[in-house]
């Protein structure tokens, strides 16, 4: 489910930031006290799980839900760590996953930004971890919520685009409407309404194709604030229109009482009184009954510029008090949020300060260890290159000392053939010792 972020401006009332949380709806008591007996009665964890989740989704106090989000964790934590079967082990670390997407969601709520991010990237690993595709994109979305509060929008808008990519895949246009409205409200903060209004109209087209009239009124509202932005006042007027019609068939009277001062504004500027006055009045009607001050705020200051117009100036007296009391009242209750938004915020950045310092000398002491490593690298290559060109050396010296050895011996043994061949032709020529003798012998007795 999700949960829209207000981003206001002078004319109109919001555009709406999508954060996938738990739909926190109160329903009947009876659902609560029946879901209560049945964890009080079954015994098995898978089931208890089922139970609590229900629980946490029924229950809209504050003080209460988290409660029931503490249970599911441990109870998802523990039978996660030590389930064998992969199929119930993936059961509990989904749940364990939405206990912690939902922890982060408390602590953003309450402006403790580094506890959020903590915890809606401690949900984001489990996630990828069960490769949970849908649930990987929200938590993307939340993220990038948390930087769109803190005003990072280039983060904001880098954790958007992830989501939308991911849904795409999907192809969840229920996810890709979702993450293409948040798209178009962080192209809106940056006053780009040419791509804020791509993103709306996309939005748009998506919502009517699945019939989702919820994205179809926030859609149609945030369309109706661009033109107002650019001053195309008829455009505006015929969106907020369709987008009060949607807000009335589905009973949404906060965000009827919104429409319903959008109207009168631009009424106002096309010195239509009259007109004007009865949307304003209705809206301040309902603000009331509603007991909201930020609507009551913006339809009494809304009735006392109508006041002005028609020169009844009590009535616009009487309605600027009442935008100041309200105006007051919230400013109040902004300051303490602010106060402890700012200093989270200062200890967020400081804790990021001292984490980027610590990256950065780790970094350094990285890049020297891997140069060091890359030095012995170096040196043992060049110390094998020498060795294996002092080997092939002192090989080819050894093949040219035999080479030369066996061309001696070959000489050698040449020379001795050669001698031995002229003893035997000596032998062979010259008459021996005894025949000589012999002949001189038988000479002398002649």
């Amino acid at each position: 489910m999700c949960i829209f972020k207000l981003l206001k401006n002078s004319l109109t009332y919001l555009l709406f930031f999508a954060l996938s949380i738990w739909s926190f709806v109160l329903p009947a008591q009876n659902t609560i006290d029946s879901l209560k007996l049945a964890l009080t009665k079954v015994k098995h964890d898978t089931l208890r799980c089922n139970i609590l989740h229900d629980l946490i989704e029924a229950e809209g106090d504050e003080a209460i839900w988290p409660k029931y989000n503490q249970l599911l964790k441990e109870l998802s934590e523990t039978n996660a760590a030590k389930e064998k079967d992969p199929l119930i082990k993936l059961f509990y670390l989904k749940h364990l996953a939405n206990t912690l997407n939902n922890i982060a969601f408390l602590a953003q709520q309450h402006g403790d930004i580094p506890k959020a991010l903590e915890y809606f990237d401690k949900s984001l690993k489990i996630r990828e971890q069960t490769n949970e595709k849908t649930g990987i994109a929200q938590s993307f979305n939340n993220i990038g919520y948390v930087y769109a509060e803190q005003g990072n929008n280039a983060k904001a808008l880098e954790y958007s685009q992830k989501a939308l990519k991911l849904y795409e895949l999907i192809k969840d246009q229920k996810g890709i409407s979702s993450a293409l409205i948040n798209i178009g409200a962080l192209y809106y903060e940056q006053n780009n309404f040419s791509k804020a209004l791509e993103c709306f109209q996309k939005s748009l087209t998506l919502n009517e194709k699945i019939n989702d009239k919820a994205g179809i009124a926030i859609s149609l509202n945030n369309i109706a604030n661009i033109y107002s932005q650019q001053k195309d006042d008829e455009k505006a007027l015929e969106y907020h229109q369709k987008s009060l019609k949607m807000h009335e068939e589905m009973l949404d009277m906060e965000r009827v009482a919104t429409s319903l001062n959008n109207i009168a504004s631009l009424l106002l500027k096309k010195q239509k009184v009259n007109e004007a006055f009865n949307y304003a009045n209705r809206s301040l009607e309902i603000a009331r009954k509603l007991g909201h001050p930020e609507k009551i705020r913006n339809a009494a200051i809304m009735l006392s510029s109508i006041y002005k117009k028609q020169n009844n100036y009590f009535a616009a007296f009487e309605t600027y008090k009442l935008y100041i009391k309200m105006r007051d009242s919230i400013n109040n209750e902004q300051t303490r949020k602010a106060s402890i938004k700012n200093q989270l915020k200062y200890e967020f950045e400081k804790k990021e300060a001292i984490l980027k310092e610590q990256q950065e000398k780790e970094r350094i002491i990285a890049e020297e260890k891997n140069r060091f490593q890359q030095i012995i690298i170096a040196s043992v290559f060049f110390g094998l290159l020498l060795v294996i060109v002092f080997a092939i050396f002192i090989f080819r010296s050894l093949k040219t000392t035999k080479e030369q050895k066996l061309i001696i011996e070959e000489k050698q043994k040449e020379i001795l053939d050669s001698i031995k061949y002229a003893k035997r032709i000596q032998s062979a020529l010259l008459p021996g010792e005894k025949y000589i003798q012999k002949n001189l012998d038988r000479l002398n007795k002649k």
